[in-house]
């Protein structure tokens, strides 16, 4: 058989599954875009009526999207430093435990455990433990020696309802990015430590000169998909909204398009967000990915 009728089979094979996955994929996001340009009730049966760009001037004039933005960015890079940093620190410690194979499964099951359970399921969880009387402040109470067991009302203040969102994502999904890691730091060739060993180099700059350079590829990676996870978190600053948290400062961008679709039943001022999301997150990772192109790496 031909490499071009293989080329052509190979086609037909594939063919239907991007059929589907432009139907459920790339349809919505057309329908999406348009819609986004058209004032709708989103139940009110009278037809889309065409706007242009005045949903766009409203968001960007609101001060609520404006906070939805403010917030995911507090939200982001909180957790984002956090999850690319800490979790490289844990999968570096998992791989130097290749000896003790059994320990090193365990760690990795425990650590990625917590990324299979749902976000509501999560947040559920840790509201609990944000109770007043939960275990997150009976731990604060037991540090600061606190004679007296004081609130710290997790889920009231603006500062801690931030910070407890924070710490739940970042339980959540640190796991998640400690195997990718601990997936590119075992493909590292050990003969290059063993190297390094030789010249009498130290474990922080085995480091700093072999393991962050060959594992840039990885690192993108890993850059692109908890920026873009961090950016469209919904479901746990929900969660803690229906729970009597302040929606103000957890307000997310992601929240707020459900918020503006659901209960103001404004279809396009929400779909203008949700474009606006999509756009920005489509440049970051454009841009990311230019950076890391010109790099590339190898094990020779």
């Amino acid at each position: 058989m031909g490499i071009k009728r293989r080329q052509y089979w190979g086609l037909i094979f594939v063919l239907p599954a991007v059929i589907f996955f432009a139907l459920f994929s790339y349809l919505p996001m057309i329908n999406s875009f348009i819609a986004s340009f058209h004032s709708k009730d989103i139940i009110s049966l009278k037809a889309p009526v065409f706007v242009g760009f005045k949903n766009y001037i409203h968001i960007f004039t609101s001060e609520d999207f404006i906070n939805s933005i403010k917030a995911t960015i507090i939200f982001a890079v909180g957790c984002f430093i956090p999850l690319v940093t800490i979790s490289l620190l844990i999968a570096t410690v998992i791989v130097s435990l290749r000896r003790i194979p059994w320990i090193q499964n365990l760690f990795k099951m425990i650590y990625y455990s917590p990324s299979i359970v749902s976000g509501v399921v999560s947040a559920t969880i840790w509201l609990l433990i944000f109770d007043p009387r939960g275990l997150a402040n009976q731990w604060l109470n037991f540090i600061a020696g606190n004679p007296t067991p004081v609130d710290f009302k997790w889920l009231a203040l603006p500062a801690m309802a931030r910070l407890a969102t924070i710490i739940i994502y970042f339980w959540k999904y640190v796991g998640y990015f400690v195997i990718i890691y601990f997936a590119g730091l075992v493909s590292i060739p050990q003969s290059l430590y063993e190297v390094a060993d030789i010249d009498g180099a130290s474990g922080w700059k085995k480091f700093l000169s072999i393991t962050i350079p060959l594992l840039k590829p990885t690192i993108e990676f890993v850059f692109i998909v908890a920026f873009i996870q961090c950016v469209r978190t919904f479901s746990i600053q929900y969660v803690f909204v229906q729970s009597g948290s302040p929606r103000e400062p957890i307000n997310v961008v992601s929240l707020n398009i459900y918020t503006t679709a659901m209960q103001y039943h404004s279809l396009g001022r929400s779909t203008a967000m949700s474009v606006s999301l999509f756009c920005f997150i489509l440049i970051f990772t454009i841009v990311q990915l230019r950076i890391y192109r010109s790099e590339r790496v190898s094990y020779v």
